[in-house]
């Protein structure tokens, strides 16, 4: 092989590496919709990832672990700086979520910031705690190439067994996270758990107690096990999501 051939495949392999890794660096920071995801097991996904959610989400970029986009492909909560090991996650809301919010605004590029740990309380993500200080931190670093057009929360399981408690913290996270990512108006979306009735009833107050916030409902949704919803659920609830993230931006 000659030299100049082996320097035009260096080059190309170089280049093709960067493009995977990447994907941000043409596109107009309004055009990248970033939303931050967070909350326990359901969104940092447990459900198996098969077919088509094995494959790289089109028009999707996933924040890194070195703070760089890359096309985005499940697991998506891989580079969480909370989660538990890497075998653990799988199949989350945000990948029918963002396919969703492609297909209804195609001329732009879903950015998803995930943060989830399973098994994790509402209170380790209070203001100030570790957890919330790298959601804030990972999100204001998406905010420099791109647009933060909301957060999706799905978290309850943990704290099923006190709901008494559970909505003045929930809007606690909301006016905080609204106030350090400065953006009074960002939309926040809730998610409602499988096995919870009374927290769930904490969970669908918020929209009449914080203004510019949904609830993304779980009836009819099946799980495996006591909490975590099955593939097909799954992407019922991203789809969900989808749908009170766009009402709530058509306002």
């Amino acid at each position: 092989m000659k030299p100049l051939q082996l320097i035009t495949i260096v080059f190309f392999v170089f280049v093709s590496s960067a493009n995977a890794r990447t994907g941000a660096g043409d596109i107009a920071r309004n055009d990248l919709h970033v939303y931050l995801l967070i909350g326990q097991s359901n969104m940092a996904g447990r459900a198996p990832i098969d077919g088509t959610a094995a494959k790289e989400i089109e028009g999707c970029l996933l924040l890194n672990a070195s703070n760089e986009w890359e096309r985005a492909r499940n697991p998506l909560n891989r580079y969480s700086t909370i989660r538990k090991g890497l075998g653990m996650q799988k199949l989350n809301p945000g990948y029918s979520f963002a396919r969703a919010m492609k297909k209804a605004n195609p001329k732009t590029t879903i950015g998803l910031v995930v943060n989830a740990k399973g098994g994790s309380k509402i209170e380790q993500w209070a203001p100030e705690t570790p957890f919330y200080k790298d959601i804030v931190k990972r999100a204001q670093i998406a905010q420099k190439t791109g647009t933060l057009k909301g957060v999706l929360w799905h978290q309850g399981e943990s704290n099923s067994g006190d709901p008494g408690s559970y909505l003045p913290k929930l809007q606690a996270l909301v006016e905080e996270l609204r106030k350090d990512l400065k953006d009074p108006d960002l939309l926040f979306v809730a998610g409602q758990i499988k096995e919870g009735e009374k927290i769930n009833e904490e969970i669908a107050k918020l929209p009449d107690s914080v203004p510019r916030t949904g609830v993304a409902i779980a009836k009819g949704l099946k799980t495996m096990d006591r909490w975590h919803f099955d593939a097909e659920s799954m992407i019922k609830l991203g789809e969900r999501y989808a749908e009170e993230m766009l009402k709530l931006q058509k306002k």
